[in-house]
Order: C-alpha cells, then sequence, then structure tokens
C-alpha cells in the first residue's frame, strides 16, 4: 500500500467534500471552492469526516496515482480552510515591482518593463521598502496555480549564480561561484 494514499484526509470543520457520479470531487470551504477530476480506478469514499482513496490492484499505475490523488485532495482542503502564500524577492539594482490590481509592472534590467497579468484566482501585492529588496507577495486557495505563477515570474530573470540577481524565492538558498581570479 502507499503510505500517503492509505492515510485519510480529515476533513475539517466548515468544509464540505461532495464526490460526484464521473469522479468529481469538489472541496467547498470558507475560503471557495476547488474541483478536482480523480482517474476512474480510483475509488474516493467520505465517511465519519474522513476522505479515504482506494486503489484496485498493485500496478504501478494505480500505486503511483493511490498516493497522488490523497496529495492533491489534502492541498485542496488545506487551501479552502487556509489557504497559500509564495513571496518572491527582487535581487539587483534598478529592480522594482508595482501592482495595479492584478497586472504587475516589473522593471528586471532590460530595456523595458515586464507587464505580467496574474489570474484573477489570486491576489498580489508589492512592497518596497528603503534599504530591502522588493517583494512580491501571491495569495490564493489553488497550491498549483501559486507555485505555477510564481515559476512563471521567477523564469523572467533567474537568479545568477555570481551575484545572485534575478527573482528569487523569499529565503532561497543559491548555489555561488566565485568570480575570476585577480591576475597577476
Amino acid at each position: 500500500m502507499s503510505r500517503i494514499g492509505k492515510q485519510p484526509v480529515v476533513v475539517p470543520a466548515g468544509v464540505t467534500i461532495t464526490v460526484s457520479s464521473d469522479n468529481v470531487v469538489t472541496v467547498k470551504g470558507p475560503k471557495g471552492e476547488l474541483k478536482e477530476t480523480i482517474d476512474r480506478d480510483i475509488k474516493v469514499e467520505v465517511k465519519d469526516g474522513e476522505v479515504l482513496f482506494t486503489r484496485p490492484t498493485d500496478q504501478i499505475r494505480h500505486r503511483a496515482m493511490h498516493g497522488l490523488y490523497r496529495a492533491l485532495i489534502a492541498n485542496l482542503v488545506k487551501g479552502v480552510t487556509d489557504g497559500y502564500k509564495k513571496d518572491l524577492e527582487l535581487v539587483g539594482v534598478g529592480f522594482k515591482a508595482a501592482n495595479t490590481g492584478n497586472l504587475l509592472d516589473l522593471a528586471l534590467g532590460y530595456s523595458h518593463n515586464i507587464i505580467f497579468e496574474v489570474p484573477k484566482e489570486l491576489k498580489v501585492a508589492t512592497v518596497t521598502e528603503k534599504g530591502q529588496n522588493p517583494k512580491i507577495m501571491l495569495e490564493g486557495i489553488d497550491k498549483q496555480l501559486i507555485g505555477q505563477v510564481a515559476a512563471k515570474l521567477r523564469s523572467l530573470r533567474k537568479p545568477e549564480p555570481y551575484k545572485g540577481k534575478g527573482v528569487k524565492y523569499a529565503g532561497e538558498v543559491l548555489r555561488r561561484k566565485a568570480g575570476k581570479a585577480a591576475g597577476k
């Protein structure tokens, strides 16, 4: 058995989980509603405030999906109760970030500013304090969407290994390289 797949997902108070006939799991909570389509081979049961997952055989494919779908539903439950947050830092001279609604205006050292539209499901905020690197904060209930948007923002200017300039996750530790050795 999958160690993750056989653990039940505990449903907190204020969260309702429904499973439709075509294996679509809907999770409703205080922060919103999320849906996930489950493979038809994996059986989902909601009973006694827990969600249980069972697989039909021990095939590699079924074993892989068993733990996957349990983790995805656990992420949905956590999202509709607490939500998710991801912070990014802009490291570099002249790097700036400003937002108006869900439009993000980034100055990342290119000849032009980059206008990035954040999906409406997410909230975005920017903070620029004197003596600190500008920060971008993403908040929402969908863990996959936040991770995807944060990765896309990071890919606009990845941190380089010599000075560490670029867009990085808050708390990310970069592997640094030594520069050229001084001649003579």
